[in-house]
């Protein structure tokens, strides 16, 4: 027996984009029923990604913070790890979340659905559940299906010896040696976590540097700091892997020449892809890019006029944030207000230790598109707070355009760099001459206020050091 609704907003996914999309337009006033595969919501970022990493790198960052004290007299005994009650605390802060989300679908009378969902026809989806099938006839569908990570074909993920990000969230074992495929965040992430807890971690990349969508200066200050808690090989290959005597024996190749070394696990961390298979797109003509990300329009509107998606399942930058402002414009959209996505940035941060938060353009970009830029970097062993807490191997950098004085980029590297790059986004949101920055009085000490010395760098008015060409260019 086929059970039929009908709902004016139907959404596809209960992740981050998902549930925003689906909340608000809940809140406008629309019927909306939401359909998830798994039995908790919030998608990947709730369960297996974002908020489990973050819980498990509030640990890593406690425990360094704890050892760099021993410098200043205060002396810890070193950690003792009891990973089955870090799992279980994790694993209850997971469930109390989605158990919130559960709670304020049911507030906005949302209703859930337990299921897979495929299209039949562009206005019906079929919801295969565990006990029954519906068939979800809608008004407007928002796919928000978000993304999986990528796999090597030659090493299936086996979750023992070869790991994706979500085994190594699992916490099923603490490796003794570890190797990390792909120097990406995800891969910097676990691997600052695995080395705070006593791992021994290699992390190798076929690149020449890790992340290279940001400037060399800001990666060397980086990697100089967590040269010492890992390992970082770049422009290193896997040939082979092979299992043998509850060991994973890797086979690398570097210049040429060939090396084997033997590890306890392996997290593959090569990047993710669109979470579309089984979605019967192609029977509904639903348009694709080259690489299989959905294509939408500034509305988030695809060639189908009721068809929309957000988030990661329609491309870079594939953040959770993004992904929520995006589910609030096309709920906006869909119920009838004039909202377009267009926003000028949007902010990344890697939460390793120490943090990297970007915005805007770096230099390269500013090369390739013939800016006339200036760039000023603070270093943090300038900042009284910084040295106070243990931190000054930071920077902030700030790039604005010389011609019109405005902001249009900035990275800092340090601690709670996270929090810190909001005020650099509004400012080049808010189209901030590098002057608004300077005559707006940040509190003393504190972090922040190295943004607002970085703009006196480039002011030329900054007394907490001298102006040298290090410094400004």
């Amino acid at each position: 027996m086929i059970r039929k609704i009908h709902t004016q907003v139907l959404v596809l996914g209960s992740g981050p984009a998902g549930y925003a999309a689906a909340f608000r337009s809940a809140d406008l006033g629309l019927n909306v029923t939401l359909v998830e595969k798994y039995d908790t919501l919030g998608g990947v970022c709730l369960n297996v990604g974002c908020i489990p990493s973050k819980f498990l790198l509030h640990i890593a960052k406690v425990i360094k913070e704890a050892r760099e004290l021993s410098t200043q007299g205060v002396i810890f005994n070193d950690p003792t790890i009891d990973i089955n009650l870090i799992k279980a605390n994790k694993n209850k802060t997971l469930s109390d979340l989605s158990r919130g989300l559960k709670s304020l679908s049911k507030i906005r009378n949302v209703i859930l659905l337990n299921g897979t969902g495929y299209f039949l026809n562009k206005n019906t989806v079929v919801v295969d559940g565990k006990k029954e099938m519906i068939h979800v006839h809608f008004d407007n569908v928002i796919i928000a299906t978000g993304s999986k990570p990528i796999t090597l074909s030659n090493f299936p993920i086996d979750n023992k010896y070869i790991w994706d990000s979500t085994t190594a969230l699992s916490l099923n074992t603490i490796p003794k040696k570890m190797l990390i495929i792909g120097s990406g965040i995800i891969g910097l992430e676990m691997a600052t976590f695995y080395s705070t807890i006593g791992t021994q971690v290699d992390v190798i990349d076929r690149f020449k540097r890790i992340l290279p969508f940001l400037d060399k200066d800001v990666i060397d200050v980086f990697t100089s700091s967590v040269c010492k808690d890992f390992n970082i090989l770049l422009e290193t290959n896997v040939k082979d892997i092979f299992i043998k005597d509850n060991q994973v024996a890797v086979t690398m190749l570097n210049s040429g020449s060939e090396k084997k070394i033997f590890y306890d696990a392996i997290l593959i961390a090569i990047g993710r892809k669109p979470n579309i298979s089984g979605l019967n797109l192609e029977k509904i003509n639903v348009e694709l890019d080259k690489n299989n990300f959905i294509k939408v329009n500034n509305q988030l509107c695809t060639n189908v006029s009721n068809i929309y998606a957000i988030g990661d399942v329609i491309g870079q930058p594939m953040l959770a944030h993004k992904g929520m402002h995006q589910g609030h414009i096309a709920a906006e959209v869909i119920f009838g207000h004039k909202h377009y996505f267009d926003p000028k940035v949007i902010p990344s941060v890697a939460y390793t230790d120490p943090e990297i938060a970007w915005v805007g353009i770096n230099e390269r970009e500013a090369v390739q598109r013939n800016i006339n830029y200036e760039v000023a970097v603070f270093p943090w062993k300038n900042s009284g707070r910084a040295l106070v807490s243990n931190c000054s191997n930071g920077i902030t950098k700030l790039i604005i355009n010389k011609d019109n004085r405005t902001i249009i980029g900035g990275v800092i590297v340090g601690r709670n760099a996270g929090e810190l790059i909001s005020e650099i986004t509004l400012a080049i949101e808010m189209n901030c001459d590098i002057e608004d920055i300077v005559l707006t009085i940040h509190p003393h000490p504190t972090l922040c206020e190295s943004i607002n010395l970085s703009a006196q760098i480039i002011q030329g008015t900054i007394t907490d050091m001298v102006n040298s060409k290090s410094n400004i260019r």
